[in-house]
């Protein structure tokens, strides 16, 4: 996803504006966040991988498409296999209903053995939202949850959790919560969360198959990256096997599973 524009014009997606983050809306796949050396293992099988995975970078198939509805397709490559050992397939619909961006991901194994990967979205949007500049925003999480937070240590995942930054699953957005990099909710952020200005401009946030957050933005930059996963950075001190990250999925032989988020844009 490159845009996402509101009737009027607005452009609610960061802009990949290169000063700050050349990223928009990428999809991170086989793994989420660091590995241990930035390396990754399948049993034997070793392999250099970047932060978040190879997907956010590769060229995805138009599959279909109607004026509300595109499908992307990723699959396996002989150059994908040499450091991702596995033969899939990643389907990715954005389809717009009304005033909702509803995002699916399809990811099916099509090898012969358990397919272990991690998978999260990583969306920007804009800060302020338009029409709400210079008002406080907030993210409210719908199960008014105060979940526990971590923050990486050389980008991966510490032992140790701080104290939750939510009251009664409210966070007042600023700055300098982001000078040590992301906020990640590993356990209790819910299923979804409202984030904009009380009473004002909001985008309204329902995730399935995501059970993991978490909230970035680069110092300065006018955006709040909203993201849901199922997967982390690998634990300091863990293993470089794929399988043994937090939250990794292990797909059984022929199987699909499914992650999505709705976007209900209220501007």
């Amino acid at each position: 996803m490159q845009a996402l524009y509101t009737q009027d014009g607005h452009n609610i997606l960061w802009s990949g504006d290169k000063e700050f983050w050349t990223g928009r809306a990428p999809v991170l796949f086989p793994i989420v966040g660091r590995a241990p050396d930035d390396k990754v293992a399948v049993d034997d099988h070793i392999a250099d991988m970047p932060q978040h995975g190879f997907a956010r970078r590769s060229i995805f198939t138009l599959e279909k498409h109607t004026p509300n509805m595109c499908r992307h397709v990723l699959r396996d490559t002989n150059r994908t296999r040499q450091v991702y050992p596995f033969s899939f397939k990643m389907s990715v619909t954005h389809h717009i209903v009304g005033t909702t961006l509803d995002v699916t991901v399809v990811i099916e194994n099509r090898d012969d053995r358990l397919m272990p990967f991690g998978f999260g979205f990583h969306p920007a949007f804009s800060w302020p939202l338009p029409g709400s500049e210079g008002g406080t925003h907030h993210v409210i999480l719908d199960n008014a949850a105060e979940p526990e937070m971590a923050r990486l240590q050389g980008g991966l995942l510490p032992d140790q959790l701080h104290a939750s930054p939510f009251t009664k699953g409210c966070l007042e957005i600023t700055s300098d919560m982001f000078i040590e990099d992301a906020m990640i909710f590993p356990n209790g952020s819910g299923t979804g969360l409202s984030y904009g200005v009380k009473g004002g401009p909001q985008l309204m946030f329902e995730f399935d198959n995501l059970p993991n957050l978490a909230l970035w933005s680069k110092l300065g930059a006018p955006f709040l990256c909203i993201e849901p996963w199922h997967g982390m950075a690998a634990r300091m001190g863990g293993s470089h096997q794929i399988s043994e990250r937090p939250n990794s999925i292990e797909l059984p032989a022929g199987e699909i599973v499914t992650f999505g988020y709705k976007v209900d844009v209220r501007l």
